[in-house]
């Protein structure tokens, strides 16, 4: 696998499990605040649910193709957990080196 291609499917799966986290939460905001709908639980639950699963074999694969650390792939695994938490974490991993941008890759 091409570590650039690893690289760019985990930014895009770690900011889609952001949003499906926004929509989720706003989703439970409307259902159990002004107890109006369910209908955003009911459309996000699953969406969020299909991308953490997503986010989590993306990471596992990242890990290894990556060579991340076992700090690092734990620290990245647990980011799913806390919303909007894995935007954070690919930006620092991102700061540190450990996820590639544009010609950079680890060393084969």
């Amino acid at each position: 696998m091409n570590p650039r291609s690893v690289a760019t499917a985990f930014r895009v799966v770690a900011i889609a499990e952001a949003c499906s986290w926004i929509g989720l939460l706003a989703g439970m905001f409307v259902k159990y605040v002004p107890e109006t709908s369910e209908i955003g639980v009911k459309i996000f639950g699953p969406v969020h649910g299909g991308i953490f699963v997503a986010y989590l074999v993306v990471t596992v694969v990242a890990a290894r193709v990556l060579r991340w650390s076992v700090w690092t792939t734990l620290l990245a695994l647990a980011a799913s957990i806390p919303p909007l938490v894995t935007i954070w974490f690919e930006r620092r991993a991102t700061r540190r080196g450990e996820l590639p941008t544009g010609d950079a890759v680890p060393a084969a």
